[in-house]
């Protein structure tokens, strides 16, 4: 019976090879990029199994291509910022439930910011707007890609990577 298990951070310090991990002679930069690679293939795995009623329809009907590829990759792109955000909150907390807890609370805030900006006044509204995660996948979801939504997407991807990169370079030192 084959298993696969994505060893997060959290799994490594149960496991008693977080230590072991960062004395390694591969950078840190490399252990985070790989561990974030190897959840993104699993989540567009899923993405991919699931696709196959999409398949259906489009053998059966005639549907335009164009917003289901950008759904498809607006999904990857957000199911890669709730990643970066669970690596993050991995690294925070040798408990499982607390990282959990941790990392649902991270992407409940950043869901409910689009719900802030209607009742806000107008600055703050436009501006919790475009810090909400949803807002963004709204113009995959129709077929648009907009290079600012994909600068968004990238830039929060990286800025989870990097507070896990920070997180973990504070605790090589304690």
């Amino acid at each position: 019976k084959t298993t696969l298990k994505i060893q997060t951070f959290l799994r490594e310090k149960k496991s008693k090879t977080f230590t072991l991990l960062l004395s390694s002679p591969i950078h840190l930069k490399e252990i985070i990029l790989g561990k974030f690679l190897s959840c993104m293939i699993v989540v567009g795995l899923m993405i991919l199994f699931s696709a196959y009623s999409t398949g259906y329809l489009i053998f059966v009907g005639q549907p335009e291509i164009g917003p289901i590829l950008t759904g498809y990759l607006g999904m990857l792109l957000i199911a890669g910022c709730y990643v970066s955000m669970g690596l993050f909150a991995s690294s925070l907390t040798d408990n499982q439930i607390i990282a959990a807890a941790i990392s649902f609370g991270l992407a409940l805030f950043m869901w409910i910011l689009g719900w802030g900006a209607h009742a806000a006044g107008s600055e703050l509204g436009q501006l919790l707007e475009y810090l909400a995660l949803v807002t963004h996948l709204e113009h995959f979801l129709k077929g648009l890609i907009n290079s600012s939504d994909l600068v968004y997407y990238l830039s929060f991807i990286i800025f989870g990577l990097f507070l896990t990169h920070r997180v973990l370079e504070s605790s090589r030192w304690r």
